[in-house]
């Protein structure tokens, strides 16, 4: 098995400058060294019925599953979980083993 994913979907509220936020999470996980990689993005044409208003989607990549549990505990995660909570509308959490089938 691979690394460990984390997917974090999710519908911002009305008005949040969500560059803010991703300015944020960026930061929060330049700093913390348990965090493989950090990709984002927008969705960018699925129908609505589809998305079930979900309009951006986060990935990072841990090393293991104790290693998530550290960056969920970590003091600048517990830091900026605050901000980012309050500029969702919608969110679901996905976490997995990685199954590389073409790299």
């Amino acid at each position: 098995m691979g690394d460990l994913k984390h997917l974090v979907l999710v519908k911002f509220k009305e008005g949040v400058v969500v560059e803010d936020i991703i300015q944020g999470m960026t930061k929060l996980v330049s700093s913390v060294d348990l965090v493989k990689s950090f990709e984002w993005g927008q969705d960018v044409g699925t129908e609505e019925m589809l998305r079930q208003g979900f309009t951006h989607a986060f990935m990072l990549t841990f090393k293991n599953s104790e290693d998530l549990a550290s960056y969920v505990t970590h003091p600048s995660h517990l830091e900026f979980a605050i901000i980012f909570s309050a500029a969702i509308e919608k969110v679901m959490l996905f976490d997995f083993p990685s199954v590389i089938v073409k790299p």
